[in-house]
């Protein structure tokens, strides 16, 4: 099975890389904007795969939503995406074919091909907008972003989904096989200050760096959310394919508000469970479910794969 990941790097980005490259076979990385501009997101893309020594090109992506205002996320990540870490200026480039034109070209090419998209939704719904016969040929998107409850940007909206609603319907409307991770399971667990301690003591680049860029994430969303871990939301949109019995799913529908004064950017998903009830006329009973929706995950054993994903990296 061959694996795009749309990115936009990001401290949790970053380990999602890692795994990502570590364990499946990653053809390509696609950068958006939203943690911070697509050109630092492309360089720190550009910069983790040549220091972990991952031969896997990059294509630069969307600079901006479909429509809306822009947004970014570095009040959280820092201005370069990636505070707190200090790479070296990566020696590649990106490639000369955009991030859309990637996505179109491999989702016809291969049969077996799965999108992991955890930035803003825009590349791939730019993709199928393009060229919608994609959307029946992909394996499947795996999506970190949205909720079941709760947003972390407003009360009903997660990041990713709220910096670009009309590109988040757009995929969920597609009619493409999809999976969802979103803040009811991501933000309940992340890397605590025992593990910071141990990739900064390690004496490997990856690891040391990224204990210093997660060093900083923890502290920002401390600050921010008054938690004493920095959570690895996208992480476990990667997981279903490397480690598939630490995550659990349930069946939903999944639609995206972007209408609404106070909902814009709210994933609603239809937890009522299949069939006619009492309160539920036969008329619209269940069936429509779009989404296999991240419900729970194993969150000591998560921790645990990401330090030793980290530490047998150069």
């Amino acid at each position: 099975m061959r694996f795009i990941i749309d990115c936009d790097p990001g401290h949790d980005d970053a380990l999602a890389l890692m795994l990502a490259a570590t364990y499946l076979d990653v053809i390509g990385i696609t950068t958006v904007f939203g943690n911070t501009s697509v050109a630092n997101t492309t360089r720190n893309a550009l910069a983790l795969m040549e220091a972990a020594h991952f031969d896997v090109p990059v294509y630069a992506g969307c600079a901006g939503p479909l429509t809306g205002p822009l947004v970014n996320a570095e009040s959280v990540h820092g201005k370069s995406g990636l505070d707190g870490a200090d790479f070296a200026a990566p020696n590649r480039s990106a490639e000369d074919t955009d991030a859309v034109t990637f996505i179109v070209e491999s989702a016809r090419q291969f049969d077996d091909l799965t999108v992991i998209a955890v930035g803003p939704l825009t590349n791939v719904a730019t993709a199928i907008n393009r060229a919608p016969d994609i959307a029946g040929k992909v394996r499947e998107i795996s999506v970190m972003g949205g909720s079941t409850g709760h947003g972390n940007v407003t009360p009903a909206a997660e990041f990713n989904v709220y910096a670009d609603p009309e590109a988040a319907r757009d995929v969920f409307r597609s009619g493409a096989s999809l999976r969802m991770a979103g803040l009811n399971v991501t933000s309940t667990f992340g890397i605590e200050a025992t593990h910071i301690a141990q990739l900064r003591a390690h004496k490997g680049l990856v690891a040391r760096e990224l204990g210093g860029a997660l060093d900083f994430y923890l502290t920002r969303v401390g600050d921010l959310r008054r938690r004493n871990f920095a959570p690895v939301h996208d992480v476990c949109a990667v997981l279903p394919f490397t480690h598939p019995e630490l995550i659990r799913h349930q069946e939903m529908h999944v639609d995206v508000e972007t209408q609404g004064e106070i909902t814009r950017g709210m994933t609603v998903c239809d937890q009522r469970g299949r069939g006619a009830s009492e309160e539920t006329p036969a008329d619209t009973q269940r069936g429509n479910e779009n989404c296999q929706v991240a419900i729970s995950a194993d969150t000591v054993p998560i921790q645990n794969l990401i330090v030793e994903t980290l530490t047998t990296l150069p």
